[in-house]
């Protein structure tokens, strides 16, 4: 039984690593801050799928989301943590509420809603994690330093987690996207994407559902060998 746990999936990247992940078998918590984005998700995938309201930063409404699960499912066997928040500012305009936020929802919440799955995959000797990061995590980007520190936080974390639980059978890894044709992308200003297309090899933004291949992959046993890795379906930004 595959039961995966999506977080932040009501829209863009989210929803398609939720949808792609149910027509593969599985059985979809589709988590989101905003019921009525989470309950559309869950009806237009149909199937084993299950809407839950709750924001990842907060500890309670982690518990809830996990808890959902199992009572739908059973515990959470594939975790991706993809719950997301975009804001931009020149650092020197950037107010610390909105530092706090984006570290909350960013990196609290991942480390929240893995620091409540891991006992029962730890006691199982299985499990996945696929934490969603971003290209500006690796390499930064201009009026998003809170958005970079963040998702480089969530890089850190994933290699330091995979090599404290690999042993026991919990595979963690980190997705690290380029600029994705997301609302969130959307949200920037039109010089910033403009700009940060030029910059790109391929020419061109990538796809929600081109990331959800690379989760689908990792959620997999074709990936057994990938153990802290972090991948990036970035259009080239960056090249490792």
């Amino acid at each position: 039984m595959k039961n995966a746990i999506v977080t932040g999936a009501g829209s863009g990247i989210g929803r398609a690593i939720a949808t792609r992940l149910a027509h593969d078998g599985y059985n979809v918590i589709v988590n989101d801050f905003r019921a009525e984005a989470a309950d559309a998700v869950a009806k237009e995938i149909g199937g084993n799928v299950t809407p839950i309201v709750g924001d990842v930063s907060k500890e309670v409404d982690v518990a809830k989301i996990v808890a959902a699960c199992r009572s739908a499912f059973g515990d959470c066997t594939h975790l991706v943590n993809n719950a997301g928040h975009v804001h931009q500012s020149r650092f020197v305009d950037l107010e610390p509420a909105d530092f706090d936020r984006m570290f909350a929802v960013h990196t609290r919440g991942t480390y929240l809603m893995m620091r409540a799955v891991m006992p029962a995959m730890l006691a199982k000797n299985q499990g996945v994690i696929v934490n969603i990061a971003s290209q500006l995590g690796q390499i930064g980007g201009v009026e998003l330093v809170h958005y970079s520190g963040a998702k480089s936080a969530i890089i850190g974390m994933t290699k330091a987690l995979a090599r404290e639980v690999s042993a026991s059978g919990v595979r963690v890894n980190a997705v690290a996207p380029g600029p994705i044709n997301t609302p969130l992308v959307m949200a920037l200003s039109d010089e910033w994407r403009k700009t940060k297309a030029a910059e790109l090899p391929l020419g061109r933004f990538g796809e929600p559902e081109e990331v959800a291949a690379a989760v689908a992959f990792l959620c997999s046993p074709d990936a057994s060998l990938f153990v802290g890795q972090t991948i990036g379906p970035n259009s080239g930004d960056v090249m490792l």
